[in-house]
């Protein structure tokens, strides 16, 4: 089975089956696995950085209750975002796993394109993003989602000049309405990324492939942790696949 030529390897959060989420350690380890872009995601802090983690606060990861934006950059550094993983993988050893900014990341590992998705749904987080990406001018390799499509019509308002993904209403739209409807009146994003089903709908048909390349959307699968359904997934026209094992789906993508 050959995969959909020029299909994106997008490591979720990372080699996040080896490492903890959002460091720089398991950004590093999926490139080195064979992934080919990376997906993250945004928070502000109270002193204005954009940090990457998935979660508001850091319970789950670090152990500590508290929100990001209630936190200073510097407050933040003393987390280790890597307590929760490390008690559950007695092997991991080494230093604490400290938050990344996102432009550390950018500065990090140029070139590697990433789907950054913003956490925070308010026109602040927007800009705040906008602004970092731009810095590093980065606009050509950086897709800005978010569930929220009030976040993401505040970044095509800012004239982002990358991609964006679609918010949750508007991939709503994109799976309720007949193609006809959505041609009159087309969805603002560049991108659907979805899961195989959502509620009642299964996502992953040929019709519904079909239906978004002739939007001319690209159609990205979250989260395929399994090797024989990213093979199915890409063979079906997947334009690509977000995964937390690179390292398991890398020869999916190496037999191109």
């Amino acid at each position: 089975m050959t995969p959909r030529r020029g299909a994106v390897f997008y490591a979720h959060r990372g080699a996040t089956a080896e490492l903890p989420e959002n460091t720089l350690p398991a950004f590093r380890r999926a490139i080195e696995v064979g992934a080919a872009a990376l997906e993250t995601d945004a928070h502000l802090t109270r002193d204005g950085h954009v940090v990457l983690a998935h979660d508001a606060g850091g319970t789950r990861c670090a152990g500590v209750p508290r929100f990001l934006r209630s936190a200073t950059l510097a407050e933040l550094r003393t987390w280790d975002m890597g307590r929760t993983f490390r008690a559950r993988h007695a092997g991991l050893a080494g230093d604490r796993f400290v938050i990344p900014t996102l432009d550390e990341l950018l500065a990090e590992l140029p070139g590697v394109p990433l789907n950054v998705d913003i956490k925070d749904h308010d026109d602040h987080a927007a800009r705040a993003v906008v602004d970092v990406v731009r810095r590093r001018r980065a606009q050509d390799r950086v897709l800005l989602a978010s569930f929220d499509a009030g976040t993401l019509r505040t970044v095509r308002r800012l004239g982002y000049e990358g991609a964006t993904g679609l918010g949750q209403s508007e991939a709503t739209r994109l799976i309720l309405l007949p193609e006809p409807l959505l041609r009159r009146f087309p969805l603002a994003g560049q991108a659907a990324q979805l899961p195989v089903r959502a509620g009642p709908f299964a996502l992953d048909t040929p019709a519904f492939v079909a239906k978004v390349h002739a939007l001319g959307l690209l159609l990205h699968y979250w989260t395929i942790n399994d090797a024989a359904e990213a093979e199915r997934l890409l063979a079906l026209g997947a334009d690509g696949i977000m995964t937390d094992d690179p390292a398991r789906i890398a020869p999916v993508f190496a037999s191109r």
